[in-house]
């Protein structure tokens, strides 16, 4: 099975990537890349009662998400939806293990139903109306890959319909972030639709690959991409910004990583 889609746009939140339009000079090179604490934006899309009860990975891939569909020119009532994330809500499980841990183990509605690992994509359908399917997934630090390699078998299963890949993590509290250090928060978003329903955006075919991942450059970046599961997809984000083909290795299960060809 050939599996190629089109990005016709894409979301950013994450250290000094506020978003894509302004991170497109940095990891393309031509500018300079300093990083900054990552600012989330409100989750102004969810109904006031939902709003109060999102947190940090919610609002996270909203953003990133939202803005890939407002970047493609598409309503997001009208996509499907893969979210991939490695940590899940680190915040809200250490709430948890808080909880359970003390004299008083009741638990908060709020805090058991934002357990799982898919209640972004519960508050996704409530943001945006949609009503198509909205898988969740983590493989660890290969959560990024994939997350991609489902989103484009998603678009060959169903080439009529677009599909946003939303891609995130955040820290964990002490004493996890001991054992799991996730620097700051970075969530990447790319809506992908069919060739044969799409013309728009940058054409990107996926394999199997024998090379290890690709680095970035920057240092910094490297950094980042090393630290975030999510921001393994720097490489392939550096090679859009540039708008050239050309081909980059992201990292997947072990000894099995992946090859993204982008062409025009």
């Amino acid at each position: 099975m050939n599996l190629a889609a089109r990005i016709e746009g894409i979301g950013l939140v994450g250290p000094g990537l506020a978003d894509w339009s302004g991170a497109r000079d940095a990891l393309a090179g031509r500018g300079p890349f300093t990083s900054s604490p990552t600012v989330i934006p409100a989750p102004d899309a969810l109904p006031a009662t939902e709003r109060r009860r999102a947190g940090k990975c919610v609002r996270l891939s909203l953003a990133a998400g939202l803005q890939a569909a407002a970047s493609a020119g598409r309503s997001a009532r009208d996509m499907g939806a893969v979210f991939a994330s490695s940590t899940g809500d680190g915040e809200n499980l250490h709430a948890i293990c808080e909880a359970l841990a003390s004299d008083d183990r009741l638990l908060s509605p709020t805090r058991f139903h934002n357990s799982v690992h898919n209640a972004p994509s519960g508050y996704w359908g409530i943001a945006t109306g949609s009503a198509h399917a909205a898988d969740s997934l983590a493989a660890f630090d290969a959560s990024f890959g994939a997350g991609l390699l489902e989103a484009f078998g998603r678009i060959a299963a169903d080439p009529r319909l677009p599909v946003l890949l939303i891609a995130y993590d955040a820290p964990y509290p002490e004493p996890l972030n001991a054992t799991r250090p996730i620097p700051d928060s970075f969530a990447v978003a790319l809506a992908l639709a069919s060739p044969a329903h799409s013309d728009r955006g940058a054409l990107v075919s996926l394999e199997g690959a024998r090379e290890p991942p690709t680095t970035m450059d920057d240092e910094a970046l490297e950094g980042l991409r090393r630290n975030i599961p999510a921001a393994r997809s720097l490489p392939l984000l550096a090679l859009l910004a540039r708008g050239t083909p050309g081909r980059v290795v992201i990292e997947y299960l072990d000894g099995f990583p992946l090859e993204a060809q982008v062409g025009t």
